[in-house]
């Protein structure tokens, strides 16, 4: 008989059954669509060997006005601006103690008890001690005089950190009277902690509809930020508004807006900083609200509190300037806004509002332009040149002047598989170069309770991929030369990468990579098939100035009814100069898979893509089988 061809349908189809899905693909990883065809997706390198302390789930990259090119980053812990593969801790300080610390410490042990009366420290923190004398032995000056994460927290008074040394029988002393502290922030915790009754400091807002006391401490750690020209602005989910001052230098730490010069009646505490962009107004969603003349340092969920036009100190509402608030009505908290074309979209946990610069005397607008597609993260939205995508709770959305659902055909498949304990997690990312949109996003199956599966959707044309892998942040390119994402390496150290460059993980080849077709058939099963011979058509690309010997393999399933699960029937190997494989398999119907050689030497597995054509099958009836 002739060969036949089999053209499969572009895009990932969970929706349908394997079956009712023939010609198309059902599963895969690690692949995109482009222009149609199935191909391997680019890799990823570190962007720096350095890695991140905290785990970090926000980016957000700017140039100074010398072209310096910085990137924010915000972990559990520290708040950090990279620039030239260097992180330099701009984490802001909470609160210093002057002359006031004590030291003991125990023969034979590195643990330290610092004394420092409402010191306000939690486990976790980071706190920089300076002006300690010897304790008399092995804890020197210089043992103490550095910065240290607390260990332990048994008072209101008291708490502990282990030594860079072991401390022998002469260290009797205290440090002397003249021992400084500087208290960074409080850290936040890497889960997201829904309701109340589970301990102190909580808060959450689910279930939908509740809303519990709020801080930002023992709760997951989300930072938002955004320029003020060339200045940066930052707020720790829950915390207080802080802003760093570029020509302070890298050296310097953010600071409190309530310290800065000329602050007046500025919000102490918000869920999310942005700045508009044409009229340069601060704006922090879930303020705390003014009471008698002052911030009550409580926050208000739905409050929206917007600054004084081009200051981010001045935040009284006067006749003289453009300061002011307003209060969204429709759901119970302000989940998460973005900047838009001329506007900016702020989603409650309902409902979707835009908020627009209208001059004064109101400063600003804001219409309920949606309900029932609420956010269900604070970073589940990305804005591109074709529009907004976000995710709710109950699918895929789009937004370009009105909001639109995404018909997706891994919609069942994602959504009910997200860990909605962790929802708060998920996150959306722009790939321009490809013109995908990824949502990343925590999996039940995975049970790792963190992001660890995404789905791709290629907007240009309407097709959508998925795969698993472990990003917790991600930025496209623009001011930096790739995408670049945070991830985890074998050694559980934060790592910064840069994506779309060259095609492996990393140092390592990118393992895992397949596609896999929903099943076929002749004459709808009526009669069994006969599988000679498969011709491929695979086109691999090889990284510049590299060579290896790339291979795939091409898998042949089979099973003889819906009912039964498919088995591999034959396994080939697939290069460049392959013409045909004979394979020789018979049944009722066929699953057709091509992965990456992981079996290959490692040399071979490394520095290349493969795209798949057209692919020829030379099959034939092989008679009837009950």
């Amino acid at each position: 008989m002739p060969l036949s061809k089999i053209e499969f349908k572009a895009g990932i189809n969970k929706e349908e059954t394997d079956y009712a899905n023939e010609g198309g693909w059902v599963d895969g990883n690690f692949v995109r669509f482009r222009k149609n065809r199935v191909e391997k997706i680019g890799g990823w390198v570190k962007s720096t060997s350095n890695t991140i302390t905290g785990l970090p789930r926000a980016l957000h990259a700017w140039i100074s006005l010398a072209g310096t090119r910085l990137l924010g980053v915000g972990s559990t812990v520290k708040y950090y601006i990279e620039t030239g593969g260097s992180f330099n801790d701009v984490t802001p300080v909470r609160a210093t103690t002057t002359n006031g610390i004590t030291f003991a410490a125990v023969d034979g042990s590195s643990t330290i008890t610092a004394t420092d009366s409402s010191h306000g420290a939690i486990k976790g923190d980071y706190v920089t001690l300076s002006g300690a004398a010897t304790l008399g032995g092995n804890i020197t000056a210089d043992v103490l005089n550095q910065e240290y994460q607390i260990d332990s927290v048994p008072s209101t008074n008291t708490y502990t950190f282990t030594a860079t040394a072991t401390a022998n029988a002469s260290d009797s002393g205290n440090g002397g009277a003249g021992v400084d502290g500087a208290y960074q922030i409080n850290v936040g915790s890497d889960f997201y902690v829904q309701g109340t009754g589970w301990g102190i400091n909580a808060w959450g807002f689910f279930t939908f509809g509740s809303v519990s006391a709020l801080s930002f401490t023992n709760q997951l750690r989300l930072w938002t930020h955004d320029n003020f020209g060339e200045d940066l602005v930052i707020n720790p989910r829950g915390g207080g508004i802080f802003y760093w001052e570029e020509d302070n230098g890298l050296s310097t730490r953010a600071v409190n807006i309530t310290s800065l010069s000329g602050a007046n009646k500025a919000p102490t505490a918000g869920l999310q900083t942005l700045i508009s962009e044409t009229d340069r107004h601060v704006i922090v969603l879930g303020a705390d609200p003014l009471s008698g003349g002052s911030r009550t340092g409580a926050i208000d969920p739905m409050l929206i509190a917007f600054s004084d036009q081009e200051s981010a100190t001045e935040w009284e509402a006067l006749s003289t300037n453009t300061a002011g608030s307003l209060r969204l009505s429709s759901g119970s908290a302000i989940i998460g806004g973005l900047k838009a074309r001329q506007e900016i979209l702020i989603w409650t946990d309902l409902s979707i509002y835009s908020m627009q610069f209208i001059g004064p005397p109101l400063t600003f607008a804001v219409n309920l332009i949606n309900e029932g597609a609420g956010l269900i993260g604070p970073k589940a939205a990305v804005n591109t040149p074709n529009g907004v995508y976000f995710m709710s709770k109950n699918g895929f959305y789009y937004y370009n002047g009105a909001v639109k659902k995404l018909a997706s055909s891994v919609q069942d498949y994602v959504f009910s598989d997200i860990d909605l304990e962790q929802a708060f997690k998920c996150h959306v990312g722009h790939n321009a170069k490809f013109a995908e949109i990824w949502f990343f996003y925590p999996s039940i199956i995975d049970d790792t309770r963190e992001i660890s599966r995404y789905a791709i959707y290629n907007y240009e044309e309407g097709l959508w991929s998925i795969g698993s892998i472990i990003r917790y942040a991600w930025i496209d390119s623009g001011v930096r030369n790739f995408p670049q994402a945070v991830g985890i390496n074998s050694s559980s150290s934060y790592l910064l990468y840069n994506h779309e460059s060259g095609f492996n993980d990393d140092d390592s080849p990118m393992d895992n990579v397949f596609v896999e077709s929903g099943d076929f058939d002749i004459s709808d099963g009526d009669r069994l098939a006969f599988i000679k011979r498969i011709l491929p058509d695979v086109k691999f690309i090889n990284d510049t100035g590299s060579s290896p010997d790339g291979a795939v393999n091409i898998v042949l399933k089979k099973r003889d009814t819906n009912g039964n699960t498919l088995s591999i029937d034959s396994t080939s190997q697939v290069k460049s100069t392959t013409e045909q494989s004979f394979v020789r398999a018979r049944g009722r119907q066929f699953a057709f898979r091509v992965e990456s050689d992981d079996d290959n030497n490692l040399s071979d597995r490394k520095d290349f893509k493969w795209r798949l054509g057209s692919t020829r099958f030379d099959i034939q009836p092989s008679g009837r089988r009950a």
